[in-house]
Parts: structure tokens; C-alpha cells; sequence
């Protein structure tokens, strides 16, 4: 794109000489790679045509999504970017009352950053657990000394451990220490508790494989109505990991110096610029078209693989157990097997795919004198269709 303007200006301000200078040489071999690169696009679309589209204000009623949403996987909730932490936290709070084992496991993986320090007072705590069930005649397994230096470093600094003790069974008291004058604060694990050691080992268990619990993002799943409209994205800020005006400012400054250097710029430079500008995207949006016409559209993370798209259409299918390809532009196939991520495959932060069923599935019911069902959208999604606008 910059090469072809680049080409422009310089033909306007530098006069023709005589005989083929380095200069022109230049020119014609971006030229050469410009329209070799059009050849393989297969876009009948002159360089230049295809904009990466500006981020918009997210107030505005022409966004093709309004925002990058994600769901609560404890309450269902759909939130923002800027609600999901402070939502996932309440709802681990509110669990305590329904299950405080199981809550305060959640609150020591969730709540705390560090997964290295997690992992290491999570073993000790395991650690703890095991001596008192391999043990259990053994006294001293049973207290553990709060000013101890192993659970100070590990297991006081969590967030979650004491309610976690306090869950399984444990309970504080203050008891006397040999050659101590005052007593000391332990916790010392219930009769109750010590005659369940299968649930202690349970619990240890759920501590030991317990993840953070994380918002996963929400597909935002949408039909549209045939539109002349598919291919064009106006995206919330959110889909950029640069602010709007970051973005546009990233803009201006790259084209005045592409201005400068374009002409001297090989392919593989180009593609390395290509490589580090995909990097700016966390998100993508992508509709695909179906043989009517029909959009289906969703959110998916930059980094996700194809696979993950393929399934969100096999969702969609009313016949989700027929073989089917995607296509992007220019009629490539998007492979499944192979499954690239949406940033290496330059479908970032938006692109519209085409669906085709299966060439040889095509051929078998020709040959049977059949069609594919014009219907391939479920019902339930065809009832909620909207507008392009």
C-alpha cells in the first residue's frame, strides 16, 4: 500500500532519465512484488483498498460489536473488560456460604497473581495434609504453629489459606510452648476431622488441581441478513491493545516514514512489519457468509486457533454432522487439521470467511440428483436475525 503511493510521488517529482537509473530499478521491482502479490491475493481490489479499520468510539450505534464481553463461569453473568475481576471476586465471596471448602480453594488460586508462590504454599499445605494422613496417631502433625517460619513465608502471605484451614477442620488456639514462657497460636485440626481422613484427602486433592477461575470471552454470537455490509468492521476500542488515539498517532507516524523508506523496503521486510503489527491485536472479529447470504458472526481472541471457528459454525449448522470448509479472501482454504491461529493467518482484528460444504459431499449428492438444504442455519438462530447496518 505505501509502495504504490510511494511510486506515485515519485514519478510526479522526479523527472525520467534517459537510461534505467538504480532508483528506477527499484521502482519496478516493488512494482513486480506489488502486482505479484495482487496475483496470490486473488482481490480484484487495488493496493491500498483494504484499511485496517480505526477503532471507534464505543457509544456509537454503528459498532459492529459494542464491546468485548466475557462470561462468568460461577454466575453465567456476561461483563466487561473493566468488570470482570471485581465480579469474579464477589461471586468466590458469595460461595462461602454454600461451600467454604471449595470457596476459599478458588480464593487461594484466584485471588493471588503469583502462580509460583501459589504453587509453593499449595504444596506445602498438601504437605501438611499428608503427614496427618499417613499419621494420624502422631500429635504434632496435627498443630501447626502459626509464627513458624515455613507457614509465615508460604502460607500466611496467600490469600484463602486460613479460610481453607478453617474449612477442613482446623481451629485455632493458643497453646504453651516448651522453654517458652507466653503460648503461641496454632492451628490444631479438630477429633471431628481427624476421623474423616478421606475427606481431608479430598480436599487436598481439589487444592492440588483447582486452576484460577477466569472469565472466558463471550462469542457474542449474531446472524445478519444478506448485506453488502459484510465486509465492513467498525470496532470498539477494546479490540486493540493500543488506545484509539494511540492507534491513530501509530498510524500517521508509520506512513511518514514508510513515505520515506517504501521504495528500498523488500518482501520479507513488509511481512516482518505484517508479523509485529499483528501483535497489536488481542481480539478478532469474523463473520462468515453462507451460500444465501446469511451472516454468522463471533469474538475470538487473536491467538485462538481455526479449529475454535469451526466449531462455532458446527453450533450454528442444522446439520452440524456434514463436512464443510471456510474460505477467506481470495479462496483460501482454512485448514482444521492444521488449525493456525487467526494472527498468522492475517484474520486480524476482523475478516469475513465464506462457508462451502465439502467439495467431494457436493459431488455424492449430484451425483444422487440432490442439493444441499437451502436451510443451513438452525431455526432458533434464523428467528433472531438481524439487519447489517
Amino acid at each position: 500500500m505505501a509502495a504504490a503511493a510511494a511510486l506515485a510521488r515519485l514519478e510526479q517529482k522526479q523527472p525520467r532519465a534517459r537510461g534505467p537509473t538504480s532508483q528506477e530499478s527499484i521502482r519496478n521491482q516493488v512494482r513486480k512484488e506489488l502486482q505479484a502479490e495482487a496475483t496470490v491475493s486473488g482481490s480484484p481490489e487495488a493496493p491500498g483498498t483494504n484499511k485496517v479499520p480505526e477503532p471507534r468510539e464505543e457509544g456509537s450505534t454503528q459498532l459492529a460489536v459494542p464491546a468485548v464481553c466475557f462470561t462468568c463461569p460461577l454466575t453465567g453473568a456476561t461483563l466487561r473488560k473493566d468488570q470482570r475481576d471485581a465480579h469474579i471476586k464477589e461471586a468466590i465471596l458469595s460461595h462461602f456460604s454454600t461451600d467454604p471448602v471449595a470457596a476459599s480453594i478458588m480464593k487461594i488460586h484466584t485471588f493471588n497473581r503469583d502462580r509460583d508462590r501459589v504453587k509453593l504454599g499449595v504444596d506445602t499445605i498438601a504437605k501438611y495434609l499428608d503427614n496427618i494422613c499417613l499419621h494420624p496417631e502422631e500429635e504434632k502433625y496435627r498443630k501447626i504453629k502459626l509464627q513458624n517460619r515455613v507457614f509465615q513465608e508460604r502460607i500466611n502471605c496467600l490469600e484463602g489459606t486460613h479460610e481453607f484451614f478453617e474449612a477442613v477442620g482446623f481451629q485455632k488456639a493458643l497453646l504453651p510452648v516448651p522453654d517458652q514462657e507466653g503460648p503461641e497460636e496454632f492451628y490444631v485440626l479438630s477429633e471431628a476431622a481427624l476421623a474423616q481422613p478421606q475427606s481431608l484427602r479430598k480436599h487436598k486433592e481439589q487444592l492440588l488441581v483447582a486452576e484460577p477461575v477466569r472469565a472466558t470471552l463471550a462469542r457474542q454470537r449474531r446472524v445478519f441478513q444478506p448485506s453488502p455490509l459484510a465486509s465492513q468492521f467498525d470496532l470498539p476500542g477494546d479490540f486493540f491493545n493500543l488506545t484509539a488515539e494511540e492507534v491513530k498517532r501509530e498510524q500517521r507516524l508509520r506512513s511518514e516514514a514508510v513515505e520515506r523508506l517504501s521504495v528500498l523496503r523488500t518482501k520479507a521486510m513488509r511481512e516482518r512489519e505484517e508479523q509485529r503489527e499483528r501483535r497489536r491485536y488481542t481480539y478478532t472479529l469474523l463473520r462468515v457468509r453462507f451460500p444465501d447470504g446469511c451472516l454468522l458472526q463471533g469474538t475470538f481472541y487473536a491467538r485462538e486457533r481455526v479449529a475454535a471457528l469451526y466449531a462455532f459454525v458446527r453450533e450454528a449448522l442444522q446439520s452440524d454432522w456434514l463436512p464443510f470448509e471456510l474460505l477467506a479472501s481470495g479462496g483460501q482454504r482454512l485448514s482444521e487439521e492444521e488449525s493456525p491461529a487467526f494472527d498468522e493467518c492475517g484474520l486480524v482484528p476482523s475478516a469475513l470467511l465464506t462457508f462451502s460444504w465439502d467439495a467431494a459431499l457436493l459431488e455424492d449428492l449430484r451425483a444422487a440428483g440432490a442439493e444441499p438444504d437451502s436451510s443451513i442455519l438452525k431455526p432458533e438462530l434464523l428467528s433472531t436475525i438481524e439487519k447489517l447496518s
